[in-house]
Formats: C-alpha cells, sequence, structure tokens
C-alpha cells in the first residue's frame, strides 16, 4: 500500500500514534476487502532481476551528465584564450589540442595546457565507462532469452526507435503489467490534472509522479517519432493541433504526444498493434 493513499484528516493539527495508525489501516483494508478499491493505491513491487536491469541505463544517464560537465569545463577555459570552436568529445581532440592558439595567436599557457590535458583524461575515462555500458546492455538484448530484452527487440523493429531509448521505456514501465492506458499514463507521470470547483474549471498540467527518467525519454522519442514516422496518425494529429501555434504550445503538445506513443508503445509490445501509418524497419 502506497502510504500517501491513505485518507487522512486534514483539519487542523492531528494526533498520530501508533495506535490511530492501526486502526486506520484496519479500516482501509476492510474497506478494501470489501470491494473498495480506491480506498488506498497499491504497490506492485518488482523483482530484484526487475529492479538490478535499471542499473545500466541509470548509470548511463548519470555519466552522460558527468560526460557533459568535462565537456563544458574544458570549453570554458578555453573561451576565455578566445578559442570557441574546440570539441573535447571528438575521437581526435589529442591532434587538435595540439594546433590550437589563443585569439592573440599564442600557444596555450602551460598551467591552462596541463589543466585541460587532466581534464581530457577524465572525460576518456567517463566515455570508456560510457562504450563498456553500452556493450553490456547490447549483450543483453541480443543474448538474453528473458521477456524483458525480447520486448527491447521488439520496440526497435519500429522506425525512430533505438535500443536505448527501448529499454529505459521497457525497464521503467513496460516490464510491468497494466490493465489500461489510464493507468499506464498516470505510472509514467503523464495524467493531466484537472482542476474543477463549481464553475472553476482548469488545467494543472501533467502530474509527474513518474521518475524524470522516463518523461524525459519519451519527450525525446515523440521529437524523433515526428522526425521518422511524418505519415503516422499520431504525426500527423500533432501537426494538426500545433500547426501555426507558439512554441510553447507545441511544448504542451509534445507532452501529450508522448503520452499517446507510450500507450502506442505498450500495445505494439503487448498485442503487436503497430501503431496506424507507422513504418517497421527494413
Amino acid at each position: 500500500m502506497e502510504p500517501a493513499s491513505l485518507q487522512v484528516d486534514r483539519r487542523a493539527r492531528r494526533a498520530k500514534t501508533d495506535r490511530i495508525d492501526v486502526l486506520a489501516l484496519m479500516r482501509g483494508l476492510i474497506a478494501y476487502e470489501g470491494g473498495d478499491a480506491r480506498v488506498w493505491r497499491t504497490v506492485t513491487l518488482p523483482t530484484a532481476e526487475e529492479e538490478d536491469r535499471k542499473r545500466q541505463h541509470r548509470e548511463r544517464r548519470v555519466l552522460i551528465e558527468e560526460k557533459g560537465r568535462h565537456v563544458n569545463r574544458i570549453k570554458g577555459m578555453l573561451a576565455q584564450q578566445g578559442i570557441y570552436d574546440f570539441e573535447p568529445a571528438l575521437a581526435n581532440r589529442w591532434k587538435i589540442l595540439e594546433q590550437l592558439r589563443t585569439g592573440d595567436h599564442r600557444t596555450l599557457p602551460a598551467c591552462l595546457r596541463r589543466a585541460i590535458e587532466r581534464e581530457l583524461h577524465r572525460l576518456e575515462f567517463v566515455l570508456s565507462q560510457i562504450k563498456e555500458i553500452e556493450s553490456e546492455q547490447r549483450q543483453w538484448i541480443e543474448r538474453e532469452p528473458d521477456r524483458q530484452a525480447q520486448t527491447v527487440a521488439h520496440l526497435t523493429e519500429l522506425r525512430g526507435i533505438g535500443w536505448r531509448s527501448a529499454a529505459v521505456v521497457v525497464n521503467e514501465a513496460l516490464y510491468r503489467g497494466f490493465h489500461n492506458r489510464r493507468q499506464l499514463a498516470a505510472f509514467a507521470g503523464l495524467a493531466p490534472s484537472p482542476f474543477m470547483s463549481g464553475g472553476m474549471r482548469h488545467e494543472q498540467g501533467i502530474n509527474k509522479t513518474s521518475n524524470p527518467a522516463l518523461r524525459t525519454t519519451l519527450v525525446e522519442l515523440s521529437w524523433l517519432w515526428l522526425r521518422y514516422q511524418p505519415q503516422s496518425s499520431l504525426a500527423r494529429w500533432f501537426k494538426e493541433r500545433s500547426q501555426g501555434g507558439s512554441p510553447r504550445l507545441k511544448r504542451i503538445m509534445i507532452v501529450a504526444l508522448a503520452r499517446k506513443l507510450l500507450v502506442a508503445l505498450w500495445r505494439f509490445a503487448k498485442e503487436g498493434l503497430v501503431p496506424e501509418g507507422a513504418l517497421l524497419k527494413a
């Protein structure tokens, strides 16, 4: 049971003792067993293997953020010398570093150069760890016979869906059993939160109850879907409603598209139902 879903008295200060908590839990349990499924929300705990499988893409996301910090620090140090076109993540970074000259055509100062070299070594270590994790993920998808790996491979049959994004969606959401699309959208934190009281009616935005990594991946997939599946019904739905709209409207609509895309991927993984108008890879 999710503790925050249990109803409590909100008037003034609330008395809280173990006895009061146990009585409240017992009343909730009696109502739940009597058929009232909304008295609280149940929590489905993942298995140890399912929880461990999330470790790879979560660690990769952390390393990607660390990579960005190293790159930004190097670019910041070079920008002070009038150098703006150096890309630390390129394979030939050391060769380009040898040829760099400051804005007044001087070689890099000695201390600055050594600081950049140390930062580049740390960047290379992070890049090597990212490659190691990606290699482990590819081996899991290609060689493991478990259901999650098969679902990831199945999703990658759709054009615009890569194995990295598919692994996040499957390991964070689609490995669970959902009864309907509303449960799926609520779990992903993409369900709307309406506010209706008397004559007041307005939307409060999405509830954002799930982890940010899943929502971020779904929004990224939505932009990719518009690019690689322009003739699909989902892409046409987005274009019809955002045509000529402001950038803010497009940001709102891309979240709505992410919710629809998640449902479509869920049906494709569960039932093999290809989204209308979507193309498969060769």
